[in-house]
């Protein structure tokens, strides 16, 4: 059972049960086919470029002038060319989870709230966590990889579950 917390899912830009067939969906997307976008908007890593975690090996703020519509989120990048690296393989640059805190999926709970200045890449993916102690555990101890892949359909499913609701409403 997917432990609760006391923050709320937050807006997710799209969910699994209705966005292939709005067509927000890549044929075959990202292993997560929804953008957390925190509590407010649709900005995807609160404004930070994706690419630049690879590229820059830093946090950088992107920029509405170099956006990017992918999975129903809006995404910012510090320049074009970051933009269009993003547009060519946005599975390779996008966040595991959907952009939730991976030390949270890591326990089989939901995070919405990520500081961009806290991730890791690990073996290539981009891994967002709520803050820099919980980013530098989730790279120190190995199993925290293998646990948040064991309980991400959990959290998944909640979210999709959660998504369902709110739209019934």
């Amino acid at each position: 059972m997917v432990k609760k917390q006391k923050a709320a899912i937050g807006v997710w830009a799209t969910a699994a049960l209705c966005g292939a067939s709005l067509g927000l969906f890549a044929p075959a997307a990202a292993a997560d086919e929804f953008v957390n976008t925190g509590y407010f908007g649709d900005v995807a890593i609160k404004g930070y470029d994706p690419v630049a975690y690879f590229t820059d090996h830093k946090a950088v703020e992107g920029s509405e002038a170099f956006s990017y519509r992918w999975l129903g989120a809006t995404w910012h990048f510090a320049s074009a060319e970051n933009r269009d690296l993003f547009k060519k393989d946005p599975v390779k640059y996008a966040p595991q989870y959907g952009g939730l805190c991976a030390d949270g999926v890591s326990f089989g709970t939901i995070t919405t709230n990520i500081d961009p200045k806290a991730w890791r890449i690990i073996e290539g993916k981009l891994y967002l966590s709520y803050d820099p102690g919980a980013a530098s555990g989730f790279e120190k101890i190995p199993t925290k990889v293998v646990d948040a892949k064991k309980y991400w359909p959990e959290v998944e499913k909640t979210i999709v579950a959660q998504k369902a609701r709110e739209e019934a409403q």
